[in-house]
């Protein structure tokens, strides 16, 4: 890992949002490295509310939060299958933990991933006693200060070492990273694995099989690319992401975000 990526990926108008909203990623301490993401702070103080759009990742997040004058909480949120809404209004603070999609399990051995999928509960469910630790992690005005409280939850929760996680992770980095991989099959001989032993190990490490793993990164990445270069050649992008045409990438792209790529604000 060399510190926390600088992408806007899977946030529909990251300009809109980043003009609302003071967002920083933040690196764990080294030994939580190999599973997290980053760490993501967002604070905000807005005269009217406005509703963020998320694409999720494939990664399970931890999320400590104060707005719209609740008081603090916590929740895990497992993959999310859809799109998401978020609103904010007035002033508010969030110190979320996105997981590295495989990483989430080692801190939660109980249960498969897949058992938290499409679901946001509260985090005293996943880590029981620890209910003090919203006011704990948002309490501080320091940002450093509340980097070192999701250091210290996350080290008393674990990580407890597991191979099996470790071969999610490095699969599912592959998946993110060549784009030749285009169907499941050939990946998982590529592994070593029988198609439905990568089904079984993807359930229950990263919560959603590697088809869909796939087919969202293609997305996010069409996803940045409509929102930020005015010409695209959409039959080229397709062909780029492993789309079998254009029309199967157009078609994914507004049953996701509910409008056509080219509707996207730029």
């Amino acid at each position: 890992m060399t510190g926390p990526r600088r992408d806007t990926r899977g946030i529909v108008d990251p300009r809109a949002l980043l003009s609302r909203v003071r967002f920083r990623r933040r690196e764990p301490a080294a030994p939580l490295r190999p599973y997290l993401e980053h760490y993501w702070l967002i604070d905000w103080d807005l005269a009217e509310p406005y509703a963020a759009h998320v694409v999720p990742h494939p990664s399970v997040n931890l999320v400590f939060q104060r707005y719209g004058g609740r008081t603090e909480f916590g929740e895990v949120a497992g993959v999310g299958p859809q799109l998401s809404a978020h609103k904010l209004e007035g002033a508010g603070r969030v110190c979320g933990v996105q997981f590295r999609p495989g990483g989430f399990r080692p801190f939660a051995p109980s249960r498969p991933v897949s058992a938290w999928t499409g679901r946001n509960v509260a985090h005293t469910e996943v880590f029981p006693g620890t209910g003090d630790a919203p006011a704990a992690v948002l309490g501080p005005d320091d940002e450093d200060a509340r980097v070192a409280a999701l250091d210290a939850f996350l080290l008393a929760a674990g990580p407890r070492p597991d191979p099996q996680a470790d071969l999610a992770m490095e699969l599912v980095e592959r998946l993110r990273t060549d784009r030749t991989v285009g169907r499941v099959a050939g990946f998982a001989r590529d592994a070593g694995l029988s198609v439905r032993a990568l089904q079984r190990l993807f359930a229950a490490y990263v919560g959603v099989g590697p088809k869909w793993v796939i087919l969202r990164y293609r997305f996010h990445e069409a996803l940045e690319r409509a929102g930020s270069e005015r010409e695209i050649d959409w039959a080229g992008l397709a062909a780029e992401l492993g789309y079998s045409d254009q029309a199967h990438l157009v078609r994914d792209f507004t049953a996701t975000i509910g409008v056509p790529p080219t509707a996207c604000p730029r």
